[in-house]
């Protein structure tokens, strides 16, 4: 019996114990979530007035549209910070119902209290299950563990301060004002708001959790670093019909998408070839 198994049989643990453990896990993340909706509740208006920021940044685009400066490629030097921003507009959202922000409020603090209690959360998953892992398992796992939430921190970035001031700019342009006693404005509600904000925070920070599964996928031995460079045309095809269906219809937004996941599936595959090197690796070191 190798040491690998003869840690894991060390390990073992009645039936009883484990459903303890997993009552003492349970009740660990759920008072996490809880802990973090009340926070995000008691900042609610404010983190709601954080996420309006990128509706500044489409009025300040919008300005320089105005200035007739309206070539994607100057909207998105502006976006960047190489030109100067406009002074943005003021920002108008309306609600219809007596109720309709305060339960959305309700929605932001449960939105991100499942972000602030998910390192919790997570973690609490790993204790649970790394007593049936190998060592070499667990330590395989971590890194893992550690780059989901950064890839989903950089989808969301991606999504604050590019994708959603385009789409909001998109969506001002097409207003028809001063054109008589016509006129047709923008005022959007706000729930209808952080709906667009958080299908946008979760579908970009889920695709780019791409090189994750990926991996993962190449550590089970579920694909190789040869399959995917066979696919990769088919794999740019999808990324590109993923990009069309979830971005605005403006090519800035869906090139926003396309890019880096092209990119992330390029570095997938490197991270799999890494894999397959480091197991032909050990497999040589054992049969020596």
């Amino acid at each position: 019996m190798s040491y690998d198994e003869t840690e894991i049989e060390s390990s073992r643990a009645p039936l009883m114990e484990h459903l303890i453990e997993l009552r003492q896990r349970l009740i660990t993340s759920i008072a996490a979530l809880i802990i973090g909706f009340l926070v995000c509740f008691l900042f609610a208006k404010q983190i709601y007035v954080l996420l309006i920021h990128p509706f500044e940044m489409a009025t300040g685009l919008l300005a320089v549209q105005k200035s007739g400066q309206h070539g994607y490629f100057d909207l998105l030097l502006t976006l960047l910070g190489v030109k100067p921003m406009p002074e943005a507009a003021a920002v108008k959202m309306v609600f219809t119902a007596p109720l309709e922000f305060f339960f959305t409020q309700v929605k932001l603090a449960g939105f991100g209290g499942l972000i602030v209690a998910f390192p919790v959360i997570a973690w609490q998953l790993y204790r649970f299950v790394a007593p049936g892992l190998y060592k070499r398992e667990r330590n395989a796992f971590l890194p893992f563990l550690l780059a989901s939430p950064i890839l989903f921190l950089m989808g969301a970035a991606l999504v604050y301060f590019i994708m959603l001031p385009f789409v909001l700019w998109f969506g001002l342009s097409q207003q028809i004002i001063n054109a008589g006693k016509v006129s047709v404005e923008m005022l959007p509600k706000v729930s209808d708001y952080l709906s667009l904000v958080t299908t946008l925070l979760l579908a970009f920070g889920l695709c780019f959790q791409l090189p994750v599964v990926l991996s993962l996928l190449g550590m089970a031995g579920i694909v190789s670093s040869d399959a995917l460079r066979g696919a990769r045309r088919y794999a740019i095809v999808g990324v590109c019909a993923l990009a069309a269906v979830v971005t605005p219809p403006d090519p800035i937004s869906m090139l926003s998408l396309a890019i880096p996941l092209v990119a992330l599936y390029e570095i997938s595959i490197w991270c799999v070839k890494l894999i397959e090197l480091r197991r032909a690796k050990e497999e040589a070191a054992q049969e020596g």
